[in-house]
């Protein structure tokens, strides 16, 4: 969520080209002796005096001549393309169960919260929701010291709970580098490390999807979007972290608000670009790609400092993203109208199930920020308007879903009842 010192771009980020893809071997090049192992004469002999059995082994080895293993398999912990975060930083918002009950309603499969509550993980059972949970920055150094550590955090927040609660994931630290307080980052990755180790002791390291969120302020620029890199002071310490989730496969997380990024530049920056309106849009001047929103802007630019860190199939999500319905007087663009417009229409654009300009055939999966209003949350008054609903569990305003209670809520628009299954 944006509460720490966030920096953000202060004009809309941009794109990058496209990486080109090798291909391995065909189906044709196995069946013709392409690959290692035994010609096309002598398969077909193999096949007269053996039968289909023997072909079909012989088919398999050279598969996986063909495409070895490079290490551990990547978790899917997200199924389709929209998630939610579940902030619980108040004292009026619905109980755990009712939470699921909505959750349920809406159709939101894919959840993330900020610590391991196991109030929240009991509610989960049988629900059939996905649970993403969290390690959070306080305990990051003390699970960086001790491999021990994790494996009692594992014992009491996940081994009693599986399968019944569908935890596939666990985010470690959130916003940890970037900011001016770095005494987590260098820690960072040997918790990360640490919690993989855990995982693999209870053989759940092929199950549960380990990775950390990250702000737009560990990048040094993001405009264009192609020429994004890494802030040298944090590639110290994430070019570790980089190599170990490419190791275990695991995506880039970004913390990706078009808001903050209105905000800081409300006087250059057109507020039909940052809710995905009619606008002219922006073309990369390095690249010719063209960008019609802010939001597709700031993930190629994710990518582009991937690319140049030299990590080009690492996959970027959205681990928040949201707009404010209200805030301080200071804080440009926070409204009801313009949060209602801003989450209708990413809903939209992610039920595309399309990629960005940079990655057209990738689809775009995201976290939204928030489901609901926290009224205890600090920082400026934004911070306490993120919700898609109240408190008492009525919708903040209509994007396509029912509250736990009737709303008098204005539409953005009509919508097909069923329309958007995400």
């Amino acid at each position: 969520m944006p509460l720490p010192g966030t920096q953000v771009p202060g004009k809309a980020q941009l794109a990058r080209p496209s990486e080109p893809t090798t291909a391995g071997c065909d189906a044709d090049c196995l069946l013709l002796g392409s690959c290692s192992g035994p010609p096309a004469d002598a398969i077909t002999t193999m096949m007269r005096r053996s039968g289909r059995a023997h072909f079909m082994l012989v088919l398999f080895c050279c598969l996986l001549l063909a495409f070895p293993s490079h290490g551990p398999l990547g978790v899917e912990a997200f199924a389709g393309v929209y998630g939610i975060n579940y902030g619980r930083i108040a004292n009026n918002i619905p109980s755990p169960d009712k939470v699921v009950k909505l959750l349920r309603a809406s159709k939101i499969r894919n959840v993330k919260i900020y610590d391991a509550d196991h109030s929240v993980l009991d509610a989960f059972r049988g629900s059939g929701l996905n649970l993403v949970i969290a390690i959070p920055n306080e305990l990051v150094k003390d699970f960086a010291a001790n491999e021990s550590r994790s494996i009692d955090w594992l014992n009491e927040n996940v081994q009693p709970y599986l399968p019944q609660t569908r935890i596939v994931g666990i985010t470690v630290g959130n916003e940890v580098m970037g900011g001016q307080d770095m005494s987590l980052a260098e820690p960072l990755v040997q918790a990360v490390k640490n919690v993989y180790n855990g995982l693999k002791r209870f053989h759940l390291e092929n199950k549960i999807e380990l990775f950390t969120p990250h702000s737009e302020a560990v990048f040094a620029t993001s405009y264009p979007p192609s020429a994004c890199v890494f802030k040298e002071d944090v590639m110290v310490y994430m070019k570790p972290l980089l190599d170990f989730f490419s190791q275990i496969r695991s995506p880039f997380y970004v913390n990706a608000y078009p808001f903050l990024a209105y905000i800081y530049d409300s006087e250059h920056i057109d507020i039909n670009y940052a809710l995905f309106k009619p606008n002219p849009g922006i073309v990369d001047p390095n690249t010719s790609l063209h960008y019609d929103n802010m939001f597709d802007a700031q993930i190629d630019a994710a990518y582009a400092a991937l690319q140049a860190a030299g990590y080009n199939d690492m996959e970027v999500r959205v681990a928040e993203t949201g707009w404010a319905s209200s805030g301080d007087q200071s804080e440009a663009g926070a409204s009801v109208e313009n949060a209602r417009t801003y989450n209708f229409n990413l809903r939209k654009r992610l039920f595309l199930r399309k990629g960005t300009p940079l990655k057209p055939k990738r689809p775009v999966k995201a976290y939204i920020f928030a489901l609901f209003n926290e009224n205890l949350k600090g920082g400026s008054g934004s911070e306490r308007h993120y919700g898609l609903f109240n408190a008492d569990g009525r919708i903040a305003y209509n994007i396509g879903y029912s509250g736990l209670l009737p709303s008098s809520a204005p539409s953005l628009q009509k919508i097909r009842a069923g329309a958007l299954v995400l």
